[in-house]
């Protein structure tokens, strides 16, 4: 399992990284793969509350890909302000991490990773459409883990780590656009306002930097076999 898998063509991580380019893009198909990316918002909130000594209370996905992570503890100060802070940066730190593993070629220990963190979070989520996302996400990877070769595994998982790093941007611009028009007024950034008074406006720049730079640093990672050709 800790063995590294051999290189993959210059191909995969340049197909790979179009089609999550174009997943992230596109209409109907991003609402539904959103999913994924709300399940890792909402588990980057959980974490990071446990992590602050915050009391977990649990997790909620909902079929309109919104989410909510209730945790008990002191309204105010570090601890609520870095679980805030914790959820829009969490699909791409997540994808920086496994763009790590893949660069190193570390495939199927990128899959148990993939496992343990899904088991945790199915642990946590305390409704029935919640349940259903992440029990189809996790079969959907232990598919590719039991039944798929190499190959087809080298080519799910990046299409998984390109996906979580682009869409990790994405809601941010839309979370920004939604509070433009006046709506959202209760998101992440709103919350991180109040808590500090740091103004909103800076909150979401403060995000785009975070999700940008994992995006172009994981992004050189999966990019330099071709690049190295």
């Amino acid at each position: 399992m800790f063995g590294a898998q051999p290189d993959p063509t210059v191909w995969v991580p340049l197909v790979t990284g179009g089609l999550a380019l174009l997943l992230v893009l596109s209409g109907a198909p991003w609402r539904l793969a959103r999913n994924l990316v709300t399940i890792v918002h909402e588990a980057g909130h959980a974490l990071v509350a446990v992590l602050a000594g915050r009391r977990l209370q649990g997790i909620q996905l909902h079929s309109d890909t919104s989410g909510v992570t209730v945790s008990r503890g002191r309204p105010t100060g570090p601890g609520m302000v870095l679980t805030s802070l914790a959820g829009y940066p969490a699909p791409a730190v997540l994808g920086l991490g496994f763009a790590g593993l893949l660069a190193a070629n570390r495939i199927t220990v990128l899959l148990g990773v993939a496992a343990v963190l899904l088991l945790g979070v199915l642990v946590m989520v305390r409704n029935a459409y919640g349940v259903l996302s992440v029990v189809l996400t996790a079969a959907g990877l232990a598919v590719v883990a039991l039944v798929a070769g190499p190959e087809v595994q080298a080519w799910v998982m990046y299409v998984i780590t390109w996906f979580l790093l682009l869409g990790g941007l994405r809601p941010v611009f839309e979370l920004q656009a939604k509070r433009r028009r006046g709506a959202a007024r209760d998101s992440d950034v709103d919350q991180l306002a109040r808590l500090t008074g740091v103004p909103a406006v800076l909150w979401v720049l403060i995000l785009v930097v975070i999700t940008l730079t994992c995006l172009v640093v994981g992004g050189a990672w999966l990019l330099e076999p071709a690049l190295q050709s």
